[in-house]
């Protein structure tokens, strides 16, 4: 299991972007990951790594990797959440969680 990646960028004039950075490291927080910020802002290079390693030329921050291994953008770590499919989206092994209790009447 690699270390979990999170191109940001610490210069952007884009509210969205922000909201997304953000909420992304909300993500990652409140199901305890560990995680490894890398600002993309620093330098074109870590800019265009990012792009190559994601296969879109046009990605923008931010996007999450597992290791060298794309796991997807800000929309698809939602839609993951949505479906409480975080750790299959992260590419790691679930941690052991208690099964959510049903309560029947």
């Amino acid at each position: 299991m690699g270390t979990i990646r999170v191109y940001y960028t610490s210069v952007t004039g884009s509210r969205q972007v922000k909201q997304k950075q953000a909420e992304v490291t909300r993500i990652l927080d409140i199901n305890k990951t560990k995680y490894e910020l890398i600002d993309v802002s620093i330098s074109e290079h870590l800019l265009q790594e990012m792009r190559a390693k994601a296969g879109n030329p046009n990605a923008v921050p931010p996007q999450i990797f597992n290791g060298d291994d794309y796991c997807g953008d800000f929309e698809m770590l939602y839609e993951a959440t949505e479906n409480e499919e975080v750790w299959k989206f992260l590419k790691m092994a679930s941690i052991d969680k208690p099964a959510r209790e049903e309560i029947t009447v």
